[in-house]
């Protein structure tokens, strides 16, 4: 697919490490503007101490399209671009222009991670607070938590959300800026929209990279739109969309294919990524290609994303209805609770688990899902300490065996040795049709949209003897969550009954 762009397809020096990033997206639609408040917020970004790159300024430029009217030539406005190119300066240039140009009274930033959020809170207030001119326009920077927020003297705010179905209800942003959405689906994009209707001239920015499979929900329908608008060869009447990625080759190719891109030429790095020679190196990027499989690098570094088509059941499972049925956001546990552990097998994310019982329903919660493996241990041993649960669950045979070791030694210092489960095969599989049945039979209970939820849109099964356990669709997808609650809920009816000696219960 070709961009709509005039332009160069990529400046190709002699050395591959003289190459430079290709500045005009491949994939491009956008509605025609007769002017641009773009250059100005270029201007003041630099102003501020934000120099951008010419793909970024390009960006700003079609985004803030105006009409000979001067409304926004584009509803909705998507930059999709491979990690560390930086996305992030577009999204502060674009804030910073809302807040001391546009006079966008409300702009609200949401990502899918809390922490994502933050980090963007503090690169902006670092470019506000940094610059005289800006910061003597400022009245308040709130810092408290779940309520960081940018208000001027003049009434314009710049607040920062984490990201659930729930999340934007009740605020009418002239501005939403949508980080990582690739994890973006219909209970975000449900509560947002009607908030807009009464705002004169709204606009959306969606901020992300390649799509990851279900939870892609919203980018692939954006995606749909600019494909469609290119091969009619008019332009989407609403939507600005920018896509840096290759056209890799399909199954179909014949051998010595040349109408699509070699995942291994450094030209490929170049076409999708624009800040190739300016922050980030073909060097780095060879490392990356060498440590990762052929299919993560081809999503994280050359932008070949999974997404899910319109119409496809993306819960396989359990349906998508009857889960979200069973939500209730002040649901508790009773003691015991049990606790259960599960890794990705990349050992990117870890996620800790609770269940307990709720009534007559078992309650299952991620009490903790994070990046990485070395917390786990520290934080599974306080819960210990607190709840004084009746299990502490991991699977021996999957990713998180190799904790194992450790958490035996812990739970020993305290005196329970006896605390945890490594449940065999055969167990593993009857816990994950305890879970199904439960959901079945309207027995389990959880407090709605997160982590176990976009687990289970992308889950499917895998066959263990003449059961099933839970697998994931597709690498992308992170079914941790998933997989510790379902053990979680196994250890709490294996155990509930016998309930250990242990730390004081405090729950």
């Amino acid at each position: 697919m070709t961009s709509l762009l005039d332009g160069p397809s990529a400046v190709a020096p002699d050395q591959p490490s003289e190459l430079r990033g290709v500045q005009l997206p491949r994939l491009f639609t956008a509605p025609p503007y007769a002017s641009s408040a773009g250059q100005e917020a270029i201007e003041l970004a630099a102003h501020a101490g934000l120099i951008l790159d010419e793909w970024q300024q390009n960006a700003l430029r079609i985004g803030l399209g105006e009409r000979p009217d001067g409304s926004w030539a584009a509803f909705e406005v998507a930059v999709n671009v491979p990690r560390q190119n930086g996305k992030g300066g577009i999204i502060e240039a674009r804030e910073l222009a809302g807040l001391y140009l546009l006079g966008e009274r409300l702009i609200l930033h949401s990502a899918h991670e809390f922490k994502t959020s933050i980090e963007a809170f503090r690169r902006i207030v670092a470019l506000v607070t940094n610059c005289d001119s800006l910061r003597k326009r400022v009245k308040a920077i709130r810092r408290t938590t779940g309520e960081e927020a940018i208000e001027l003297l003049t009434g314009q705010r710049l607040r920062f959300l984490a990201r659930s179905g729930g999340s934007g209800r009740g605020f009418t942003g002239n501005c939403n800026i949508l980080d990582e959405d690739m994890i973006l689906g219909d209970d975000a994009m449900g509560a947002l929209m009607p908030t807009m209707a009464a705002v004169k001239d709204p606009q959306v920015w969606y901020f992300g990279s390649a799509g990851i499979g279900s939870p892609s929900q919203q980018l692939a329908r954006l995606r749909r739109r600019a494909l469609a608008a290119v091969d009619l060869g008019v332009p989407d009447p609403s939507l600005a969309y920018m896509e840096w990625s290759i056209d890799p080759h399909v199954r179909e190719c014949p051998p010595g294919c040349t109408d699509h891109d070699d995942p291994l030429s450094p030209l490929s790095v170049a076409k999708a990524n624009p800040a190739l020679g300016y922050r980030l190196t073909l060097e780095h990027t060879e490392r990356e290609r060498l440590t990762m499989s052929d299919e993560i690098f081809a999503r994280e570094r050359l932008g070949v994303g999974d997404y899910p088509s319109d119409g496809e059941d993306t819960w396989r499972v359990i349906d998508e209805d009857t889960w979200n049925a069973l939500a209730d956001g002040t649901s508790t546990m009773a003691d015991p609770v049990a606790f259960a552990v599960d890794v990705t097998p990349e050992r990117s994310h870890a996620a800790i688990c609770a269940a307990g019982q709720s009534g007559e329903a078992v309650h299952v919660e991620v009490v903790n899902h994070q990046p990485g493996t070395a917390w786990v241990v520290e934080r599974l041993i306080a819960l210990v300490e607190r709840h004084n649960p009746c299990a502490v669950v991991i699977d021996p045979g999957g990713p998180a065996g190799s904790l194992i070791p450790a958490v035996r030694k812990e739970l020993e210092l305290l005196g329970l040795p006896d605390l945890l489960i490594e449940p065999k095969t055969r167990e593993i599989a009857g816990a994950s049709g305890q879970f199904f049945d439960a959901v079945a039979s309207q027995s389990i209970v959880h407090l709605g949209p997160g982590p176990l939820s976009t687990a289970l849109a992308g889950a499917d099964k895998r066959p263990v003897g003449d059961g099933w356990a839970w697998a994931r669709r597709g690498v992308s997808v992170d079914i941790s969550p998933l997989v510790g609650c379902t053990l979680a809920a196994w250890g709490h009816a294996e155990r509930a009954d016998a309930e250990p000696e242990g730390a004081p219960n405090l729950w």
